[in-house]
């Protein structure tokens, strides 16, 4: 069974379709894929429509941005919550607001320099979409400012970069509760990904721990072998779910569909601890 379970569509800075995202993860050999956008999940109805036309397994989630006390940047997955719990949906509706607002301003700042303008970012948005610096990031691509997304994120959109302006984030432990209360699964994203910017220390793992975190993503391109390391001695002493993902955000990212998965064995127990809400495909994963 090969299973990716952290993929984004134009519901926020993928640059397909929830429907395109899962016939992508059909044709590249995947039996299970998740939809992981960030801080929406308006794209389940549209992934599930294509995952049982499609005959593909499918784990509905979300990716919430999180940041620490000390202003570090947190990803979270969260898979199958309930997507109307009033808690975790105030949360991330001041996330998307904050996003908003922030991309404003970084365009406002950027416009000084470059010929960019808020028009623009929005011809690279989808409408209703989370937006963030990967579509000030298309625009600035198509201004001729950036060659590609990478480019424009170690230019000019690196958090120290004069153009770069901060947002608010839920405090990762906040973050963790309000899944569980959801009835979803939380696992911590590429948690030492430390070419994207600071990490957390040990303590804040532990602390994520006790307030209910259920799994690490460790097979991931943006986490070096040293750190997943680390991440799989932290696993074992907690008995956390242990996830491989390949972050897909179609020409986006150089990031490919089934670079790294998970085993069936752990998306077992993620089916398991899930109360929120259901899978798409029982006969791909296990009659769940």
């Amino acid at each position: 069974m090969l299973i990716d379970l952290h993929a984004h569509s134009t519901v926020s800075d993928g640059t397909e379709t929830p429907s395109a995202v899962v016939a992508a993860a059909a044709s590249a050999g995947l039996d299970v894929v998740a939809l992981t956008d960030h801080d929406q999940t308006s794209g389940w109805a549209e992934a599930t429509e294509a995952a049982e036309r499609l005959g593909i397994g499918l784990v509905p989630g979300m990716e919430i941005s999180c940041k620490t006390r000390n202003g570090i940047s947190v990803h979270l997955l969260s898979y199958l919550h309930n997507p109307e719990h009033p808690g975790l949906l105030e949360e991330i509706n001041k996330a998307r607001d904050a996003r908003i607002h922030r991309a404003r301003r970084m365009v406002s700042l950027l416009s000084e320099d470059f010929p960019i303008e808020w028009a623009d970012v929005n011809r690279h948005s989808a409408p209703g979409a989370t937006i963030g610096r990967p579509h000030i990031a298309d625009a600035l691509v198509a201004a001729g400012v950036a060659a590609d997304r990478s480019e424009a994120f170690a230019t000019v959109l690196t958090s120290h970069s004069r153009y770069y302006v901060g947002h608010y984030a839920v405090d990762p432990v906040s973050a963790v509760e309000l899944v569980r209360a959801a009835g979803g699964v939380p696992v911590f994203a590429h948690p030492v990904a430390s070419a994207r910017g600071r990490v957390v220390e040990a303590h804040v793992f532990e602390e994520m721990i006790e307030a209910g975190l259920l799994g690490l993503e460790i097979d991931h391109r943006d986490n070096p072998e040293e750190g997943r390391r680390f991440l799989r001695d932290v696993a074992r002493r907690h008995d956390l779910i242990v996830t491989g993902s390949s972050d897909y955000h179609g020409a986006g990212k150089p990031n490919r569909l089934a670079e790294h998965t998970t085993s069936p064995a752990m998306l077992e127990r993620i089916l398991a601890a899930a109360t929120g809400s259901r899978p798409v495909g029982g006969e791909r994963l296990g009659g769940q």
